[in-house]
């Protein structure tokens, strides 16, 4: 079984949240499924949506921390996680009053079985933030479970203010989570690579073609400036790896690395084994693999990642096997079993 992640976006009202998501719509070959909070005005951009997603999913009744009954999450993330649909990621859209720790924790324990937590994305208005999120006392409660943190309108401060605005926002959020990953853009450009997996690097044979001209327009009006882009090291193996030091990388990930994904085939006193495994900031998930594939494969994704030596790290976790390593192979269930 495939799952599929599930990214939780979230911000304050006026942030930006909407702008970030249209943008990651645009990213060609990706099939993204959308499910949008009925609170407030949100407007996606749903020509984007159309030819991936039979339709946009909303759920009324207000914030989605406040629904009484999850049902109604749980119901649009079985839907657009069902294999027929084949999409790449989902996104939540939670509206601006929605608190992001309820939501990540709607997201992990939903009963859809097909759900992976894609991580928590709160996108942060820079220049209002000490005015309506920060009074100076205890930091704000959501970084504390945000994965990806987006310090967006950075082109709207003012420019002797700003390197001094954007370094004591990134101090507020290290007080509360030293090892959130922090990004810094205007109008929502973020690397749609840090959020999720870029299927093709073109539109799939049935996509409808508005979505394409839709994306055509809106580049030629923003001037193909993408933002921060995301830097990537991969390495592969033929044959079994240690399975020890598979889990140490998923634990401990190099600087930088804010995605880790891939397959690995390990040995075991009854033969190979696979797992695939993902790492979204130090959110890890790690599935079986059956069968498990006659190679090895890691990739590390990263704003400011040192390519050469994230690679270093993941030739060092794909070592060979010298014969089983039951402790090892312990660490790694563990780490599925937490996933489950």
């Amino acid at each position: 079984m495939n799952a599929v992640p599930v990214t939780a976006l979230t911000g304050h009202l006026g942030a930006g949240k909407t702008t970030l998501l249209n943008r990651l719509l645009r990213q060609p070959g990706a099939r993204i499924g959308v499910i949008v909070n009925d609170f407030g005005a949100i407007n996606v951009d749903a020509g984007l949506v159309t030819g991936q997603v039979d339709e946009p999913v909303s759920i009324a009744g207000g914030c989605l921390c406040c629904l009484e009954d999850v049902s109604g999450l749980d119901a649009a993330l079985e839907k657009l996680t069902h294999p027929r649909l084949a999409l790449d990621a989902v996104v939540v859209e939670a509206s601006g009053l929605a608190e992001p720790g309820a939501l990540a924790q709607m997201i992990r324990h939903s009963r859809a079985p097909r759900v992976r937590p894609g991580g928590v994305v709160d996108v942060v208005d820079t220049v209002e933030y000490f005015r309506t999120l920060d009074d100076g006392g205890m930091p704000p409660a959501r970084f504390s479970v945000a994965t990806l943190v987006v310090l967006n309108k950075v082109d709207l401060l003012p420019p002797t203010e700003r390197e001094e605005t954007l370094a004591a926002i990134e101090a507020r959020v290290r007080e509360v989570n030293p090892t959130a990953h922090v990004v810094r853009t205007s109008r929502g450009r973020i690397d749609p690579a840090l959020v999720h997996d870029v299927a093709t690097a073109d539109d799939p044979p049935d996509q409808l073609p508005l979505a394409s001209l839709l994306r055509a327009e809106r580049a030629a009006a923003d001037g193909h400036d993408h933002g921060p882009r995301a830097a990537s090291a991969s390495a592969r193996v033929r044959g079994t790896v240690a399975p020890g030091a598979v889990a140490d990388l998923l634990l401990d990930p190099p600087a930088a690395a804010y995605r880790i994904k891939g397959t690995v085939a390990v040995e075991t006193a009854r033969g190979s084994r696979g797992y695939v495994v993902h790492v979204v900031g130090r959110q890890v998930h790690v599935d079986a693999l059956r069968p498990a594939p006659d190679h090895s494969e890691l990739v590390a994704i990263g704003i400011g990642l040192d390519a050469d030596a994230a690679r270093l790290r993941l030739q060092d976790a794909l070592a060979p096997a010298t014969g089983p390593d039951r402790e090892g192979l312990q660490r790694l269930d563990r780490l599925r079993r937490i996933s489950r």
